[in-house]
């Protein structure tokens, strides 16, 4: 095992200030970062090192009933996916009709612009291009 020969004293020091609301190093959030950042060792002494002193944390916090801060902020971004999801099905749904109606109308289109085709293409068609008068600005 290396680290410092005080290393699982200071994590135990870390994980009861921690727990009890008392943190001096870290933000004090219930996280194994935290955790490190509060007893002064990297984050994989207690990943790789010290399983049993993570392990011993995460029991600690689970008997207290409150859920992580990790576990909170998950929540509340499944809370906020959920909501743009339901945004997102709404948004679908209205462009789905739009696209629909577009569809009908561009059909609608197509069938009036064959008509005329075959009314200009007679030898004698009804159509008649109207002359255009363009007005020129007067000069002020």
């Amino acid at each position: 095992m290396s680290g410092a020969v005080d290393e699982r004293d200071r994590i135990r020091a870390a994980m009861d200030r921690i727990l009890t609301g008392r943190p001096e190093r870290s933000n004090g959030t219930l996280t194994i970062v935290a955790l490190a950042i509060e007893a002064c060792v990297p984050r994989n002494a207690l990943t790789q090192r010290h399983l049993d002193l993570k392990n011993e944390f995460y029991a600690k916090v689970k008997e207290r009933g409150q859920p992580t801060d990790a576990e909170t902020r998950l929540r509340k971004q499944v809370v906020r996916l959920k909501e743009l999801r339901e945004k997102d099905k709404a948004e679908l749904g209205q462009l789905r009709a739009d696209v629909e109606g577009l569809v009908r109308v561009v059909n609608q289109l197509t069938l009036e612009n064959h008509q005329l085709r075959e009314v200009l293409s007679a030898p004698d068609p009804a159509v008649r291009v109207l002359p255009v008068q363009y007005t020129l600005p007067q000069p002020s």
